[in-house]
């Protein structure tokens, strides 16, 4: 039976998955709901399965009526929308799929995931499956860690470790929101060791990690949901970290040595002054749509290199193994000539759509709250098969001694 699908949020990620549903032939119809509705009418014109409706999401009533009858409610809103997206996921009987947990204001990452898996088993009794964090990181990343886990006899630690080294000669220091960005930066991470989380400094840590193909490069860590879920997920783990490194990281760091990512107000002659408003307001945005993305290109490339790599440590037939995995995906250049659209927006948008159609097609068997780790081998194997169709491959380095 073909499915009708709800995407809530037609901006980068949320149009990226509609588009990608409207080839699909298990959908009989997109509903692209967005309290913007040029938004959304922008993708029913250009797709043959999506409607558009005006919806605020704040009003569980009007999300309610504007998802009636679908099979699944997608989240492209930020996480602060989730508790009411939930909530209409369980009241009109909808599968549930969002992008990540935090960040969420008065929450650390540990309480936004923890509300989130509270509705747990409300879901689980309805039959329900609601799939959280799904996008590259977390999401992709979640399903190579599970991946390369199960080969291993004992799982001690997973990395996952990120280097965004994209820089185009126009100063655009963030590919996706900047107070988003500096937001996360600031805040402090949270580690998992030794059975238990631990919070840390901003930029903590600060090493040099050797990538494949870039050699070293400084890696700090940084606030995301996998060190979480990890830390819940998988039995036996002792250490999960996220660290994240290149230009922007740098830029960023700099700013907080200088009290620029503050949220206190500072007096500036007079003038009452919130630092991390005054860098956001000064910071360009991200560009968004083609004409934007081509006119920052046409300016050329500072630098152009990057790595997403997922790092499992444990032991096989009591020999320690080292796991290293590394995405490949289009870089900025090749994606906007290929697709018209960012890196990151083409990493992330593919990597939450193929989530997205493991519930069209009925591959997904868990029922309750959980995130991509808690897949069965065939949901995970059959989602990096679709991937790498879609450009998104992984290469295994598997490190070991014979003695």
């Amino acid at each position: 039976m073909k499915k009708k699908i709800i995407v809530m949020g037609t901006g980068a990620q949320g149009g990226t998955i509609a588009m990608r549903l409207d080839k699909e032939a298990g959908v009989e119809e997109i509903i692209c709901a967005d309290y913007n509705i040029k938004a959304a009418e922008r993708l029913e014109q250009n797709l043959s399965k999506a409607r558009a409706v005006q919806v605020d999401a704040h009003n569980l009533e009007a999300v309610l009526k504007a998802s009636k009858g679908c099979h699944l409610i997608v989240n492209g809103l930020p996480p602060d929308f989730n508790p009411i997206l939930m909530e209409s996921a369980l009241q009109n009987k909808m599968h549930y799929q969002d992008m990540a947990s935090g960040p969420v204001e008065g929450l650390d990452f540990i309480g936004a995931v923890k509300r989130q898996l509270a509705l747990n088993d409300k879901f689980r009794d309805a039959g329900l499956s609601a799939l959280i964090n799904t996008g590259s990181a977390p999401g992709l990343v979640n399903v190579i860690a599970r991946t390369s886990a199960d080969r291993l006899d004992i799982c001690k630690q997973i990395d996952i470790l990120v280097y965004d080294g994209v820089w185009t000669n126009r100063f655009i220091p963030f590919w996706w929101s900047p107070e988003t960005a500096f937001g996360d930066m600031a805040a402090e991470p949270i580690n998992f060791e030794n059975g238990e989380y631990k919070l840390v400094p901003p930029f903590n840590d600060p090493r040099m990690v050797d990538f494949r193909g870039l050699g070293p490069r400084r890696m700090v860590d940084h606030e995301h949901e996998e060190p979480v879920t990890f830390g819940m997920f998988f039995k036996g783990l002792e250490k999960a970290t996220f660290k994240y490194g290149g230009p922007a990281c740098e830029l960023a760091e700099s700013f907080f040595k200088m009290g620029l990512l503050g949220t206190d107000p500072v007096d500036v002659k007079g003038t009452s002054v919130v630092p991390l408003d005054l860098v956001c307001k000064l910071t360009p945005p991200a560009p968004a749509d083609p004409e934007t993305i081509k006119d920052a290109l046409s300016e050329g490339m500072a630098l152009e290199e990057g790595a997403m790599l997922i790092r499992v440590t444990g032991t096989k037939n009591g020999k320690q193994i080292v796991l290293n995995n590394y995405i490949n995906a289009p870089g900025l250049t090749e994606a906007f000539e290929k697709h018209g659209i960012t890196h990151e927006s083409f990493l992330t948008g593919q990597s939450a759509f193929l989530f997205t159609k493991l519930f069209v097609n009925d591959r997904i068997e868990e029922k309750g709250v959980f995130p991509p780790e808690v897949l069965g081998a065939d949901s995970r194997n059959y989602y990096l098969k679709e991937a790498a169709k879609l450009g998104i491959t992984v290469d295994e380095i598997v490190e070991s001694r014979l003695q």
